[in-house]
């Protein structure tokens, strides 16, 4: 029992790491316990739908799925209400205490369960635990025995209660990555900050919930997992780190602009030189990318602060990087335009939608749909990008196409900077 069990702690893991919906985690996670628990020939995964407080079912084993679609079962009622009210799991050992657990839910309801059992034998006995995370209940977890007559045993709750928590962070996490970003339009200032400050939670919950997931993992004492294993999710955490770091930066960056705080340091900056540091870079931590750079002979100083031109070369490659997740060739190209100097980053990625591209430097702006959607991020880098270009008098923007890959561009002018780099 105990490598069964350990097998399912290491094919759990794999599931958390590579799962993309929470529907893909929730039919995953319940085929993994039917395959590897040899007691188990039957399972629901219902999931709490805040929109009508009930719980709906979002995967089934052994049953006939399109007759428990309908189901939307209240807080409290059935052996799946009853879990997700009290906040704790439970055992029903015979098939008495199984009709007695779901004799409260309406007629209509209770016949539509039994009827969807696809012609198996009734249930021996069942288990059902919520799936719990530190402030919610996301749903509850079902299992039944058909076969198996000396059913479950308070160890087993135990363990499912603890293998149910990590799935809880799972999906807590792939649900977060699924919502869509708040509607903006033309509102009011309060809104559309309140707006701002839920979407900037939702996006820092979601590492915050990779984080907690993958330590709970590691600190379990009923699962061994290989180094590499191991070296995997401390991987994550550190990139999921990394993350959180970059949506706060972001947003204290944004903060000091919109109070009107940044100063510009200006200083004679060769821009050649400035982009191939940055490039070495994104070089050493994106190897799935090839970078060139292409620059003319003699491309003329720029007056500018070279930190804040950094900033905005920075966002410019890794929004190329993160929307050319299988990599491919990423330009960065100097042009001397007349009276500017003109800096473009290309990428081989998802492109953009032309209804898209007017917004892309609006606060918080994040497209919904598409290959794009559930990339996390603050949406503040593109806007951020902008004010230091416009506060150096130049000017920023981008095309693309979707599929094509996208390229983005900033101007800075040329002859006035020029001429302030004579007078120095």
């Amino acid at each position: 029992m105990q490598r069964a069990r350990a097998a399912i702690f290491e094919n759990l893991a794999d599931l958390l790491t590579n799962a993309h919906s929470s529907g893909e985690l929730s039919d995953l996670f319940l085929s993994l316990l039917l395959e590897k628990r040899k007691r188990v020939e039957r399972g629901i995964l219902f999931v709490y739908d805040e929109s009508n407080e009930r719980l709906a079912v979002a995967a089934a084993h052994g049953y006939n799925i399109a007759q428990l679609v309908p189901l939307h079962l209240k807080t409290g009622e059935g052996m799946a209400g009853r879990a997700w009210h009290a906040r704790r799991g439970a055992i029903y050992s015979d098939p008495n205490a199984i009709q007695a657990a779901w004799a409260d839910l309406p007629p209509a309801h209770r016949e539509r369960l039994f009827a969807a059992q696809s012609n198996l034998a009734p249930s021996l006995s069942a288990i059902a635990v919520p799936l719990l995370t530190a402030d919610s209940v996301l749903g509850v977890v079902i299992l039944e025995s058909v076969s198996e007559t000396d059913g479950f045993d308070a160890d087993d709750l135990v363990w499912l209660q603890r293998l149910a928590t990590i799935v809880s962070l799972g999906l807590e996490n792939t649900r977060l990555r699924e919502r869509v970003n708040p509607s903006r339009g033309d509102q009011a200032p309060e809104r559309l900050k309140s707006e701002a400050v839920s979407f900037l939670a939702h996006e820092m919950r979601t590492p915050l919930t990779s984080i907690k997931g993958y330590a709970t993992t590691l600190l379990l004492e009923e699962a061994t997992f290989s180094e590499e294993k191991q070296r995997e999710f401390i991987k994550r955490i550190d990139e999921e780190c990394d993350t959180l770091v970059n949506l706060i930066h972001d947003l204290l960056e944004s903060s000091i602009m919109d109070a009107g705080l940044m100063a510009l340091e200006r200083e004679p900056v060769m821009l050649p030189r400035l982009v191939e540091g940055i490039v070495q870079d994104f070089i050493e931590r994106s190897p799935n990318h090839r970078f060139l750079i292409d620059f003319p002979e003699s491309f003329p100083l720029v007056q500018a602060d070279p930190d804040r031109l950094a900033q905005v070369l920075s966002n410019l490659l890794e929004n190329a990087v993160k929307y050319s997740p299988r990599g491919g060739l990423i330009i960065v190209q100097g042009e001397l335009r007349p009276h500017e100097a003109v800096v473009s980053v290309a990428d081989q990625g998802i492109g953009i939608a032309p209804e898209h591209l007017n917004r892309l430097f609006e606060k918080f702006f994040r497209v919904k749909d598409g290959p794009s959607r559930g990339t996390v991020g603050s949406g503040l880098g593109l806007p951020i990008a902008r004010t230091i270009v416009e506060s150096h008098g130049g000017r920023i923007w981008a095309e693309s196409r979707l599929g094509e890959g996208s390229i983005f561009y900033f101007a800075l002018p040329l002859q006035e900077t020029v001429e302030v780099a004579a007078c120095a």
